[in-house]
């Protein structure tokens, strides 16, 4: 099972960003994963780094990582202009190291679609976009997953994609959703890890809990990723709460590979 971090993107500068993906590439995780948000959720006073414009950066300041998006949604942009972005993104990364992650986006995203004046269309135009742009990714050779727990999401990665994400999801869940699936399964989910169980729990009085949080020692990170793997994840992506704050968040991701 290969190992992926997000970044600290909701900053007004790139280079926390930059410096979470060299450290993840120093310390041997396998992928970067850049979120698609034009605010940090529910918080529209807040900024965020362009996920696009990010991964050209770090297509220079990295050299082996896998680069993907998570996941860009369809309807912020017309699907022909995300698709020869996309594209443009894997051939600058040589072909091999970039994955797109496609999604519909959900209720939760909509303010950002209607605040900057691109309409949010109804769940069955999005999820007709989605496979749109996921034929026309694969057919120029990109690699393509789809996120999302619903059911459609799931039926389109299974059709359309060569790999399916679900976020948030405990381990249990992730199997009985994964299990069957005719392509890659990943997941992804917020972690919160300290260096002892004492120190986690100083974070987590600090950060506060949050739905399906993986809190605890590294020990409890790697017993997660072990259940992952069990269940036939081929990646973990980790969306650390301290990223960019705590020099170890990196560190204690790679330290619990299994």
């Amino acid at each position: 099972m290969r190992l992926g971090i997000t970044l600290p993107q909701f900053r007004d500068s790139a280079e926390a960003s930059i410096a979470v993906a060299r450290r993840a590439e120093a310390v041997g995780l396998d992928g970067v994963f850049v979120f698609d948000h034009l605010w940090p959720m529910h918080r529209p006073d807040q900024p965020a780094l362009h996920s696009l414009t990010l991964l050209g950066a770090l297509a220079a300041e990295t050299s082996r990582v896998t680069l993907a998006t998570f996941v860009a949604r369809v309807s912020l942009l017309p699907d022909a202009v995300l698709v020869h972005t996309l594209r443009s993104l894997h051939r600058m990364l040589d072909g091999h190291r970039f994955i797109a992650g496609l999604g519909t986006g959900d209720r939760y995203n909509r303010d950002e679609n209607v605040a900057y004046g691109v309409g949010f269309p109804p769940a069955d135009a999005r999820a007709a976009q989605l496979v749109d742009c996921c034929r026309r990714l694969r057919s120029l050779g990109v690699t393509t997953w789809v996120g999302g727990d619903s059911d459609r999401a799931r039926d389109i990665a299974s059709a359309e994609a060569d790999g399916w994400n679900a976020w948030g999801l405990s381990a249990d869940r992730f199997a009985e959703r994964a299990a069957g699936m005719p392509v890659d399964v990943t997941w992804g989910g917020q972690v919160l890890i300290g260096r002892t169980d004492g120190r986690a729990a100083e974070k987590l009085e600090r950060h506060g809990p949050r739905p399906a949080l993986v809190h605890g020692s590294v020990d409890t990170l790697r017993a997660h990723f072990q259940a992952l793997q069990i269940a036939g994840a081929a990646w973990a992506i980790c969306a650390p709460l301290d990223v960019g704050d705590d020099e170890e968040a990196v560190d204690f991701i790679a330290e619990a590979r299994p």
